[in-house]
């Protein structure tokens, strides 16, 4: 099924971007239960479908994940990076009727035999919870980090280019048309869905367990919503470098994952997200990295930008320095 987003003027100035780990975690939950995925998230796969076993909801998801996806497991960010706590508040807060309406076209029951959101949606979220704590976020760090990188990329091509420029470059099935944006479906071609984007403007989501599909929210209660295949992903789950896996008992986990993620500059508060670590422990960690002669800080206003030095870069296998 082709899905068409038509825009005002008004809506095409309300693109943007977000990461949505509630959704990443209903994705990756659909991946687990047998019913999508790609063999780049094999390893991924083999780790954590033995962990699901264990949830006692599993019925409750398995009815609602491993089929058609209802909109309500899907509510749109309200910024750039949200918490799971506040996405799964937006979950609670679904609206009695689209709640109904979306159950039962996911599960083919009658309208009068649809529970109430009240008995669904408080198991539903705390289920989601557990889910996102066991599987997800040990690895939300990295995920975290391909999901900015490729926001950044995009909004780079914004810049550069204009919206016609970043929605020619999202995925091969998107395509912008005369004011509005055709994402082409492959399975049912020629049926055509339409998406009113209105006043609120559409939510551009990039997704580590959608790869590398497309998809789109048939029933926007807000803004209308794409999520696309983030770049970088087939390098996610590759094993770290052997000089990672052998500094890691000499330096610590943290100060070792520290040293690989600044390759880059990067503030004390980007380092804590990307890590789920506090920022008061980032700072402790940076000290004892500075000590070492590891790491270099330089401020720029009230901004402090980290970075490693070369003997950091050739502790993790780079080429050593000359002349040191």
């Amino acid at each position: 099924m082709a899905v068409e987003i038509r825009f005002t003027a008004a809506s095409v100035a309300k693109v943007r971007f977000a990461v949505s780990p509630l959704g990443e975690t209903v994705l990756a939950l659909r991946i687990l239960l047998g019913t999508g995925g790609h063999a780049v998230h094999q390893p991924w796969v083999r780790q954590a479908r033995p962990l699901l076993a264990g949830e006692r909801e599993l019925p409750l998801l398995r009815g609602l994940i491993a089929g058609p996806l209802p909109s309500f497991l899907f509510p749109v960010p309200g910024k750039r990076l949200p918490s799971m706590a506040s996405e799964l508040d937006l979950l609670l807060a679904t609206e009695g009727d689209f709640f109904r309406h979306e159950y039962g076209a996911v599960s083919g029951m009658p309208a009068e035999e649809v529970p109430e959101p009240a008995a669904v949606l408080p198991r539903l979220a705390e289920a989601l919870r557990r889910c996102h704590e066991l599987l997800i976020a040990p690895h939300w760090g990295r995920m975290c980090a391909v999901l900015e990188a490729d926001i950044g990329r995009r909004a780079l091509t914004l810049v550069d280019g204009g919206v016609q420029a970043l929605f020619a470059e999202l995925h091969r099935d998107i395509a912008w048309d005369g004011g509005q944006l055709v994402v082409h479906g492959r399975r049912t071609p020629h049926s055509v869905c339409t998406v009113d984007a209105g006043g609120h403007g559409l939510v551009l989501l990039p997704s580590v367990f959608n790869w590398p599909n497309v998809g789109v929210d048939k029933s926007p209660v807000t803004a209308a919503s794409i999520r696309y295949p983030a770049m970088g992903v087939g390098l996610l789950w590759e094993p770290p470098p052997p000089a990672l896996t052998g500094l890691a008992p000499v330096l610590g986990h943290a100060r070792t994952q520290i040293l690989a993620a600044l390759a880059e500059p990067l503030t004390t508060a980007a380092l804590a997200t990307r890590l789920r670590i506090t920022p008061s422990a980032v700072s402790q960690h940076l000290n004892a990295l500075r000590g070492a002669g590891l790491v270099l800080t330089q401020r720029r206003g009230r901004t402090a930008l980290h970075l490693r030095t070369e003997r950091a870069t050739h502790l993790l296998g780079g080429s050593a320095p000359e002349g040191r």
